[in-house]
């Protein structure tokens, strides 16, 4: 984003004084117990077998169907959106139900967050359309190795079935029962930037998806004031709506996180001609 578009947002929005949460940095200080999540990633992120199905899951949406990046950098996105929501949530003592009614920790809320937001698109090494539902065995096999490290048998189960259910609520019509669900389901909608949809649309895609991913030019999570999350969206024409109204907004309806979260969207080409010069909800 130009210094001139940025400005005229913050202007717009009235968040020139707010601190953004873009990366989730493991030595910082948190508002949750960390050094779980933290353990646990770091193992994540050497894993072979992890780390090649998150490059694999690629090739079905972009290369073989021209559709905007499922692979390493956009589960990177995700997990650092997911993780830095759970943050700002929790500064605003938003009270998280999935790992407290299955009898688990404070700590173990955050893990299932970031073990979702890794493994909720592998089900695309099968193929793009219902690819939550090819998550699910897949991912299930991948936490029967890891979980044990961590977990005695019995919090294995519970966490296995709070990550996989997770998993299964970003993208269909499940509503999400957990809030911890419910922000993955929210941070998934959140990788909107046109970067995600260069490589197709270089390739000559250009479905709503891609065109309307073009027209997102800054995502930015901060925090919020009358409610704990502020979601800000510069657009650079209406084209974005799509993008923040169609995908994220259904992504919010029924994520449990509407109660604590704010989306404003505006439109940063200052030219007069566009449709919608700002979205809110």
């Amino acid at each position: 984003m130009t210094d001139a578009s940025e400005d005229h947002l913050e202007q717009t929005v009235g968040t020139a004084d707010r601190e953004e949460l873009r990366t989730y940095d493991p030595d910082r200080e948190h508002a949750f117990p960390d050094e779980r999540v933290n353990e646990i990633l770091e193992v994540v992120d050497s894993d072979e077998e992890i780390t090649t199905y998150l490059d694999a899951q690629n090739v079905n949406p972009v290369d073989r169907m021209q559709y905007n990046d499922h692979g390493t950098k956009h589960v990177e996105i995700v997990r650092h959106s997911a993780l830095c929501l759970y943050e700002l949530l929790k500064r605003g003592d938003v009270e998280f139900n999935g790992a407290r009614q299955q009898g688990l920790d404070e700590a173990d809320e955050p893990v299932i967050i970031a073990l979702a937001a890794v493994l909720h698109d592998i089900g695309h090494v099968v193929h793009r359309e219902s690819h939550p539902y090819y998550s699910i065995p897949l991912a299930a096999d991948l936490l029967d190795r890891l979980l044990p490290e961590f977990y005695d048998t019995a919090d294995v189960v519970r966490m296995k079935g709070e990550v996989l259910h997770a998993i299964l609520c970003h993208q269909t019509e499940e509503r999400p029962l957990t809030l911890e669900a419910g922000v993955v389901r929210v941070a998934d909608g959140l990788d909107m930037e046109r970067g995600r949809s260069r490589v197709p649309y270089e390739q000559g895609g250009r479905g709503i998806n891609t065109v309307s991913s073009q027209s997102i030019e800054r995502v930015r999570l901060l925090e919020g004031e009358q409610k704990p999350v502020l979601v800000e969206i510069a657009m650079t024409s209406s084209a974005g709506v799509y993008q923040v109204d169609d995908l994220l907004g259904s992504k919010v309806d029924d994520s449990g996180l509407e109660p604590h979260l704010r989306v404003v969207a505006a439109n940063v080409n200052d030219h007069g001609e566009d449709i919608v010069e700002r979205l809110e909800f």
